[in-house]
């Protein structure tokens, strides 16, 4: 059985992207000044073996574009931050959310985790329930997410919140109209925690946290400060 997170984490998506340049350290920085307890943003390394943070993974003009994998850390666009940069920046007084879909990236990840941030902290992402088995057993200490939809789970919330506890996985992440009461109670009775994504309007996060979830992913911090505080 797992205890609800009272109150959830809030995450920000990418930062306060409604208001700075996603996945940049001002849209980090700004995410914790207004509210949040959590960033989110995903996770690439580079080809010299760099953790940085961009949603595409991709870079350079249309047409000649590269996979980040590809470009030394030196050829990056000035804006995209590396992991230890926003460490420097921010600390380590938050959870973090990284969404690791290379999962060559992996290894690398955990390791820059530990060398600047708190694993225990660290919530690590992938849409493969298979991928995430693999990944427990590389590291014990960081946090594992399932990332999914309900109509893509063909074994039914209950069954899937039990293998995830089996396997050590610590949460299921899944859009925000996926989530009811009943699969919230699933999940904790298994000993999975619950995280919403995508609450984005007023009603969409009310509607979020009133089915108990453990965390909620949104663009605009002020309305997830807002709605928590409401909750409270």
């Amino acid at each position: 059985m797992t205890v609800p997170r009272v109150p959830p984490i809030l995450f920000a998506h990418r930062g306060a992207m409604a208001r700075e340049r996603e996945n940049t350290l001002p849209a980090f920085v700004l995410a914790l000044r207004l509210g949040a307890t959590g960033l989110e943003s995903d996770a690439w390394v580079t080809a010299d073996g760099v953790v940085v943070l961009d949603h595409d993974g991709v870079v350079g003009p249309r047409f000649r574009r590269r996979p980040i994998a590809q470009v030394p850390r030196s050829e990056l666009p000035a804006h995209i931050p590396s992991l230890a940069e926003l460490y420097a920046s921010c600390g380590s007084d938050f959870e973090l959310s990284l969404d690791v879909k290379d999962p060559a990236a992996f290894a690398p990840v955990v390791a820059a985790v530990r060398a600047g941030g708190d694993p225990s902290r660290t919530w690590l992402c992938h849409s493969s329930l298979p991928v995430v088995t693999g990944w427990r057993a590389q590291a014990g200490d960081v946090r594992l997410v399932d990332s999914t939809r309900v109509s893509r789970m063909e074994d039914g919330m209950r069954r899937r919140a039990r293998t995830l506890a089996e396997r050590g996985i610590d949460a299921i992440n899944l859009h925000w109209l996926d989530w009811s009461p009943i699969y919230v109670d699933l999940a904790h009775e298994a000993g999975v925690h619950a995280f919403g994504w995508d609450a984005q309007s007023p009603s969409s996060i009310d509607r979020l946290l009133s089915t108990g979830v453990d965390a909620l992913y949104g663009n605009h911090v002020d309305r997830l400060v807002a709605a928590a505080a409401r909750l409270s």
